[in-house]
Formats: C-alpha cells, structure tokens, sequence
C-alpha cells in the first residue's frame, strides 16, 4: 500500500559536477563558442546530475541547452559539428539532452518545435523523448546551471496535470510494453529480465514514476529506490 505520510519530496542541496561530466560540458562549449558564437546562452544539466545520483562510469550527462532565438539551419550545422567534436573525445557517458529556446521554456513542452537534440550521444532533429514536463520540471526546480541564469531566475511553464498525465501515459505505454516483452522467459528478452540490469530499470523506471504521481517530484533512481522501501511492504523489500 501507498503511504501518503510517506511522501514528503526529499531537498535538493546544491549539486557538484563531477570530474568526468564537468569535462564533457566545458569542451562541448568550447566547441560551440567556436562554430557558433553566441548562440548557446545557458546551459543547465538535469538528470542524475541534477537530481544528486550521477555515477560516473554508468550515468548519463542530461543537459538542457538554451539559445535566444530559434537556431538555423546554419546554426543546426554548426551545433552538430559541436556535438561531434564533443563526442570524438568523450564517446561516454553519453552527453544527452535538448536544444530550445527561452521562450520555448516559458511556454508548453508540447509546443516546442521541431527542437535539435542528443541521444545516446547521436545528434537529431525534430525533437523527442527528451522534451517532456519530466525535464521541464527538474530544469526549474533542480537543474545544475554552467552558463546562463540559475533556475528560478528565467520562466519555466511547469505544469503538474500535465506531468501526470505523461507519467501515466509512459506507464501504460513505455513501461506496460517493456513489462510484456520481457515477461516471456524462453525469449531473448525474458533471459535477460533475469540479470540485474533489467530488474534495476523496471523496478526503479516503475518506481520513479509512482513516486512522481503520488508527490509532483522528481526523483533520481537512486531516491525511486529509497521511496520504494519506505513506500511499499516488506514483501516487496527483496526485490528493492
């Protein structure tokens, strides 16, 4: 069972970059400064840095980068020419997030336009997973700032229906999805839902996103996993 008593958002002290990340983002403006000056005006890292669980070695860098006018088509050029550069040095971790603007922050995530971004260190356009209310709000309420205006000083549309509303829907899609494809045990998938990698992503990916729609937070999945045990029985704890 839930227990709403149990529910209090853990703070968020302020955050140190690590060696390893701290790396990554200074050479990928200097890359940008130098392809396009001007143009990258803040960038704030979110995720696992922001959220106080970055390991290095396994965690991903997150970032949100933001310009004061829409890029063009020059600038995406030059932007993914940054990128490369940045990865031909840093092939991990991998160095992921979303391109947008100031006013795409002060408006509906749903609303951004077709934003440049990173995955898996590979750059895209036309936006993605990456631009969602998760972001958004960790971005005004936890993100770690390298350029730009701290968080609280710049417009965020933070919208908490909104954040349900995707949490439940990346349940019942993402995650009921996963929970099927690899709940076989003489598939591929099913065998490898028996290592810990797997029991790790379900139950803490699961788990992060119980915790969002029971408090309005954001948690890393190191917290996702201190919630459960506070959270749930003792039948459970095992598995946690």
């Amino acid at each position: 069972m839930h227990k709403e008593s149990e529910c209090t958002p853990e703070p968020t002290p302020e955050r140190a970059v690590h060696p390893s990340a701290e790396a990554v983002v200074r050479d990928f403006l200097s890359h940008a400064d130098r392809l396009c000056p001007g143009l990258v005006e803040g960038l704030y890292l979110t995720g696992s840095v922001a959220l106080g669980d970055f390991r290095p070695g396994h965690s991903d860098i997150d970032y949100v980068a933001v310009t004061g006018r829409r890029p063009s088509d020059a600038d995406v050029a030059a932007l993914e020419q940054a990128h490369a550069a940045t990865r031909a040095r840093h092939r991990r971790p991998y160095f992921d997030g979303v391109h947008v603007t100031w006013s795409d922050l002060a408006g509906h995530f749903a609303d951004c336009p077709g934003a440049a971004r990173t995955h898996m260190g590979r750059f895209r356009t036309g936006g993605g997973f990456e631009v969602n209310p998760v972001t958004w709000a960790v971005l005004a309420k936890h993100a770690v700032p390298v350029r730009g205006p701290v968080p609280g000083k710049f417009d965020v549309a933070v919208d908490g229906a909104a954040l349900r509303d995707w949490t439940r829907e990346n349940l019942d899609g993402y995650w009921r999805g996963w929970r099927i494809a690899h709940g076989k045990p003489l598939s591929a998938r099913g065998v490898w839902a028996l290592g810990g990698r797997a029991v790790a992503w379900g139950m803490l990916g699961v788990t992060r996103l119980h915790y969002t729609l029971a408090t309005g937070e954001i948690t890393s999945k190191g917290g996702a996993g201190r919630y459960a045990l506070r959270a749930f029985g003792a039948d459970w704890h095992p598995v946690i």
